[in-house]
């Protein structure tokens, strides 16, 4: 009956978010996903620390539940990238209950990860990047390692494929909510070769996309 009792009483603590920590959980989500922005010397407001969060705290749950943060602009499951920064359902459930459990930092410092280490961008990439406007003919063969927004019309929702000549379609991306002010490519998880001829579709004729070849 104690056993029971006790169990119970934990379950409902983390069911409420009472367990989880910034030292544990939360900052691992921060350090993935946020910190390419959210740092010293990044184009946003650090949150690298417990300091940093803590008065953010309610806010950052909002941006989250509302998924305007982080600001990936895509439908997720539609194409396949190594860059994708939105968080799953999980992570999203695991900041709302550390907010409504009451922002504990944790006592164990020890579970606290090494914070990541950001390297200077690459340069120019050797290959050229193709700019399509609107449905598009590929007048080349081109192995496709990502795509770059570049003219997205505000508000404008497009699914874009890649139809190549036997048929086949290829999702490539589905832009929703994109922001050009928080611009940034989308990196295919595997690079995908469309042959000459391909057609792009699903791009307005007022919006502009790079194709950045392996």
């Amino acid at each position: 009956m104690i056993v029971a009792l006790c169990s119970g009483v934990i379950a409902a603590a983390h069911g409420s978010g009472a367990s989880i920590t910034w030292n544990r959980e939360i900052s691992r989500i921060v350090y993935e996903k946020c910190a390419s922005c959210h740092r010293p010397e990044g184009t946003a407001f650090s949150l690298m620390t417990y300091q940093d969060v803590q008065p953010r705290a309610t806010a950052i749950k909002e941006a989250v539940l509302s998924r305007r943060m982080p600001p990936w602009g895509a439908i997720k499951g539609f194409g396949r990238f190594r860059n994708d920064e939105s968080l799953t359902q999980e992570q999203i459930e695991l900041v709302t209950k550390w907010v409504d459990g009451g922002i504990r930092r944790g006592n164990n410092r020890a579970m606290l990860p090494k914070p990541p280490e950001f390297l200077p961008k690459p340069g120019a990439a050797s290959k050229p990047p193709i700019e399509v406007r609107g449905p598009s003919r590929l007048e080349r063969a081109v192995l496709l390692d990502g795509l770059m927004p570049e003219t997205v019309p505000a508000g404008q929702s497009m699914q874009v494929v890649a139809v190549l000549p036997g048929g086949r379609v290829e999702p490539l991306v589905w832009l929703h909510g994109y922001e050009a002010r928080y611009g940034h490519p989308f990196l295919l998880r595997r690079p995908i070769l469309l042959p000459a001829g391909t057609m792009i579709r699903g791009l307005p004729a007022d919006a502009v996309l790079k194709l950045i070849p392996a």
